[in-house]
């Protein structure tokens, strides 16, 4: 359901659509409310929340980190609402580091890595167990970033085993199996990127050669990139990336001569330059992130697992710790 498109709203019909009880204490300017309205900061009102929906089918309550150097078949899951150690999910079809994640809320999705795989396999978000393949890339590469809005999966760039930087842009349907058709290419042809979206749009940012670059296509039409804007940094490798609806966020990486703390968003319906966010806990690259829409989390390199409030800015806070030490890992989120 969503928010009706004219006349009264009321906080109560608020409640309903984030799922809460219609009688529950709740403010305007509470980050659940701003992220439903799409309204990051400043002024905020109900007439804001014209047809806003809650339904944001790639995001949800468990947050799940795969693979990881060095060559790790390893699943793990958080509750990302809380706190807390991460706990055994099962494995990946194979062992793999530099591999890429994305979800449709129900599955979970995990494609390419070392040793240069074309490799996709999938898990049930909901249930503990070991993945299942799901079908392969078009290039097999490692290095690669992915997003979805939902319903498709989109892996982009990476390094295949010619280590010839690749531009390729390909998609899958998650709710089947099958292998992975192209979509298109990105504006510059790089590894260790990272990529993000909402509904609409898929953002891919960083890696090296592209360094603070930033794209974005339309994911549910085919074709290539168009660039966005830049980072606040130039970062060449492996940052994490997660989001809300309304905002971008990237995190950590290499660059350009030291390992980076800095966070950094951008306004996903948009296009511009992105901007200061705060710093994550431990500066790293090789991480992952994930999200429920409200609270995003980065993990990896080492057991770290720091989080932050997405519709707010700040430094990032600790969360806990992953079952194995590992980098170059890959992470989605879902119920």
């Amino acid at each position: 359901m969503a928010l009706q498109s004219s006349g009264t709203i009321d906080l109560s019909d608020v409640n309903v659509e984030l799922g809460n009880s219609a009688t529950a204490y709740i403010t305007m300017g509470s980050a659940a409310v701003r992220d439903l309205f799409g309204v990051a900061s400043g002024a905020i009102s109900l007439s804001d929340g014209y047809g806003a929906s809650a339904v944001t089918p790639w995001y949800g309550g468990r947050g799940l980190f795969g693979g990881g150097s060095y060559m790790l078949d390893t699943i793990d899951y958080i509750t990302i609402a809380t706190t807390g150690n991460a706990v055994d999910f099962g494995n990946l079809t194979i062992s793999r580091s530099h591999l890429a994640g994305c979800s449709n809320g129900t599955r979970g999705v995990f494609g390419g890595g070392l040793a240069f795989t074309d490799t996709i396999d999938y898990i049930t978000i909901s249930t503990t167990g070991n993945a299942t393949d799901f079908g392969n890339l078009t290039v097999a590469r490692r290095s690669l970033s992915s997003c979805s809005n939902g319903t498709r999966g989109v892996f982009a760039a990476g390094l295949p085993a010619s280590y010839l930087l690749e531009n390729t842009i390909d998609y899958i349907t998650i709710a089947t199996t099958g292998n992975a058709t192209d979509f298109g290419n990105v504006t510059v042809a790089r590894h260790g990127s990272a990529g993000c979206a909402n509904a609409t749009r898929g953002i891919f940012a960083a890696g090296s050669v592209a360094g603070d670059t930033i794209e974005y296509i339309t994911i549910a039409t085919v074709g290539n990139a168009t660039d966005f804007g830049n980072l606040t940094t130039v970062r060449q490798d492996i940052p994490g990336a997660c989001s809300s609806e309304t905002r971008g966020v990237f995190g950590g990486g290499w660059g350009p001569s030291a390992t980076s703390n800095v966070i950094d968003y951008i306004t996903i319906a948009t296009t511009g330059n992105a901007v200061d966010f705060g710093n994550l806990t431990v500066a790293r690259y090789g991480l992952a992130a994930c999200s429920n829409s409200t609270r995003g989390v980065f993990g990896g390199v080492g057991t770290v697992i720091d989080y932050i409030t997405i519709s707010t800015t700040g430094n990032a806070s600790d969360f806990g710790d992953l079952t194995v030490s590992r980098s170059n890992l890959a992470s989605c989120s879902g119920d």
